[in-house]
């Protein structure tokens, strides 16, 4: 799939392809540790976040979906990313939402905003059939942006030697949801 993938437009976000320019911006935030507190891969560099940008850029043009910059509409600053990405999980090719914002954007919905925005491209314009989530159960802002987004029951497993729970929604449980905003 060689075509660009489209930007989402949410009530406050934009979500759109990541590109080299934003690296600086990116990187400040992915060198939070506050923010990178409950990634596996922790604190990134500005190089780091470099790399994650071209894997970000290569997984759009592989699989017609990726990691996004999140823009704040009101005042254009990169707020983070949020989107999909292809993960091996327990042996198995699996799809995951993902999301990191700067903390000046934490507490307003904003993540759960990005996240719906993304399922809804995974969900309605690729077609993909089911999604995971991967979440610390130590993170409570991000269980509750995935009970926000309606994911319901969860596995126990570990993830790159963490315990985590996963979390799956498929094509019709994201169809049949509520349409309720939050």
């Amino acid at each position: 799939m060689n075509m660009p993938t489209p930007s989402v437009n949410t009530e406050r976000l934009i979500l759109r392809e990541l590109v080299p320019d934003d690296t600086a911006a990116l990187a400040m935030i992915l060198g939070d540790p506050e923010v990178m507190r409950y990634s596996v891969r922790g604190v990134l560099s500005e190089q780091a976040t470099h790399e994650f940008i071209d894997w970000c850029r290569c997984s759009y043009r592989q699989h017609g979906f990726g990691p996004w910059a999140v823009v704040d509409k009101s005042t254009s600053t990169l707020a983070g990313f949020c989107g999909l990405n292809a993960e091996r999980v327990d042996d198995a090719d699996e799809i995951e939402v993902g999301y990191r914002l700067a903390p000046g954007f934490w507490g307003r919905g904003l993540g759960t905003e990005a996240a719906r925005g993304a399922l809804a491209h995974g969900f309605d314009t690729v077609g993909i059939d089911s999604l995971i989530a991967i979440v610390q159960p130590a993170n409570v802002a991000s269980v509750k942006v995935i009970q926000k987004l309606g994911f319901g029951s969860y596995i126990h497993s570990q993830y790159h030697r963490q315990g985590v729970r996963i979390y799956r929604m498929n094509a019709q449980q994201w169809s049949s949801r509520p349409c309720t905003r939050g």
